[in-house]
């Protein structure tokens, strides 16, 4: 499995070296990104094309790691056009070499150091998370600009934290897509894929126990050929593997209590009116949500999340929590039944209940809860984990409870927003526009909290919702340069230089075309651009939905 998101670490203590400078800008390191913690300087560059090879220096339990990171670095030279040979201890080298050295003097276990000469590169950490990082600054280097100066790079992590959503529940995408954006994740030394698999709109995770989920729940349209899609069990197991090995923790979504019109459709019987319903085709938030008065209802949810959670090694089980309309649960005998039997006064205390409830079943089984800002209401659940994203009081008000708090707000990690406030640019057009500058320039960690409250803000992470990005190269583009900047937010210090970093990403850009990266303003971006009659029927809708005091309808598929 992937290294476990924890507090470990939290605090910041760069490694003692007296002779390193800290500068904005590294002259001879205009490629890096995120950008190197500490660094000094020597005269000289090596050409990273000239490596022979890799080797590896340790305990044996340490080489075994190494190996296997040793070996994702040589596959992915070779993605570049390049080659790098595994290197026995007894081999001589004819040429500089990319050394993997154990020193468990390094202090943080995603840290490490590198020093650069004209005998090559060696990278010294104390474990096989801190090498995978060391490696990922040499590959960015190589696939850039193809050397590296001579010198010291110090680095680690600011954040334990380092995480991109993406929904695959509005639009399906296959497996190899998604294994490509975990490989651009840790590309840019993040370290949390957050994967939001249910939604009003799709379900799209194989359960054994109830199969008309992917049967009914998966697919959305009427005709022959429905839209969707779903991950059997195999798909998820590989995907959570792939992630594992690039030092990726998976935390997975299923949406609950609301959001939750797709399951309904194949099981109406857990709703509060009982039914009919289909798959949603619209995107928004709709009335009808999971009826948690009922025992049978928490039985379905409880077996979902047991076998979601044979599938995810991780601490970590996304419950959702947000968007969850009280109207049904108001005229619904069984919910007001519940409210009474468990002394509550409002549907906002029967959503807390349901949420203190799912998070004593998931730490009787070793996992920690985890929801958007809305589990806020009614009373937290202790130990649960906030995800704030409707700004940042939510965090701030947690992290004040001692609560751990991922920050995520719309103002700044909403990369569903468009890039600029053109008519003409792809994204949201109904919000306010995400500009890469904004990205850049967030602060994760509220200045208005103690040091004691600020070391449960666990870190930062990027939001990618897909109700308009239909392809593949659609969230690409939404997605980068800005999650570029997030990565430098997420793994850098506090100090930001917004010049320094559009000078890096003119040469990062590279490394992105080398890949076939579609980013916006890259030759290769293919954006889908919404029709006028598009938002049109939009704000039709919404102006309807407002009419009969419904909520909020952003959009159709």
């Amino acid at each position: 499995m992937g290294t476990p998101v924890s507090r470990r670490g939290h605090g910041i203590t760069l490694f003692a070296c007296p002779s390193l400078i800290k500068v904005k800008v590294p002259p001879r390191y205009p490629h890096m990104i995120p950008r190197v913690r500490q660094q000094t300087f020597a005269a000289g560059t090596l050409t990273l094309t000239s490596l022979v090879g890799v080797s590896i220096d340790g305990s044996e339990a340490f080489r075994e790691l190494a190996a296997s990171v040793a070996q994702l670095l040589q596959r992915d030279f070779e993605a570049l056009g390049g080659s790098l040979r595994t290197l026995a201890p007894s081999d001589s080298a004819e040429g500089p070499v990319l050394r993997l050295v154990e020193d468990r003097t390094v202090p943080h276990s995603e840290g490490y150091l590198c020093d650069v000469s004209q005998s090559g590169v060696i990278v010294r950490a104390r474990g096989a998370a801190g090498l995978f990082y060391g490696t990922r600054t040499v590959l960015v280097a190589y696939g850039s600009i193809g050397t590296l100066g001579y010198g010291s790079i110090v680095d680690e992590p600011r954040y334990v934290w380092r995480g991109a959503h993406l929904d695959v529940a509005r639009h399906y995408y296959p497996v190899q897509f998604v294994k490509r954006f975990i490989d651009l994740l840790a590309l840019h030394k993040m370290n949390v894929f957050h994967w939001h698999l249910t939604e009003d709109q799709g379900w799209r995770i194989q359960i054994d126990s109830f199969p008309k989920l992917t049967e009914v729940s998966a697919w959305r349209g009427p005709g022959s050929e429905p839209y969707g899609g779903y991950y059997t069990k195999d798909e998820v197991s590989e995907v959570v593997r792939y992630a594992s090995e690039r030092f990726i923790t998976v935390v997975p979504e299923i949406e609950m209590p609301g959001h939750a019109v797709a399951a309904l459709a194949a099981y109406p019987e857990l709703s509060c009116t009982g039914g009919p319903f289909e798959v949603e085709t619209r995107w928004g938030i709709f009335d009808d949500v999971y009826c948690v008065g009922q025992d049978h209802t928490l039985d379905f949810l409880g077996r979902v999340i047991d076998e979601v959670l044979e599938l995810f090694p991780g601490p970590y089980f996304h419950i959702g929590g947000d968007e969850c309309p009280k109207e049904r649960w108001r005229n619904c005998p069984a919910c007001q039944a519940r409210m009474k039997s468990e002394g509550l006064s409002t549907e906002e205390e029967l959503q807390s209940w349901f949420v203190r409830r799912t998070s004593r079943y998931l730490e009787a089984r070793g996992k920690r809860l985890v929801g958007w800002d809305e589990i806020l209401e009614g009373g937290l659940a202790a130990g649960a984990t906030v995800m704030s994203w409707r700004g940042t009081s939510a965090g701030v008000r947690a992290a004040q409870m001692g609560h751990d708090v991922v920050m995520s707000p719309t103002s700044h990690c909403y990369l569903d927003y468009k890039q600029t406030s053109d008519d003409e640019e792809p994204g949201a057009w109904f919000a306010p526009a995400l500009e890469l500058r904004t990205v850049y320039g967030y602060e994760p960690t509220p200045t208005e909290l103690t040091p004691e409250q600020g070391a449960h803000v666990l870190g930062v992470q990027a939001n990618i919702w897909t109700e308009l990005m239909p392809t593949e190269s659609q969230v690409e583009y939404m997605a980068f340069p800005r999650l570029c900047a997030l990565s430098e937010v997420a793994w850098s210090g506090p100090e930001r230089d917004f010049d320094g970093f559009l000078e890096r990403l003119v040469s990062h850009e590279k490394l992105l075309d080398r890949l076939g990266v579609g980013y916006r303003g890259s030759k290769l971006a293919q954006p889908v651009r919404p029709s006028a009659e598009e938002k049109a029927r939009f704000l039709r809708a919404q102006a309807e939905r407002s009419a009969r005091g419904g909520s909020e309808v952003v959009a159709y598929s």
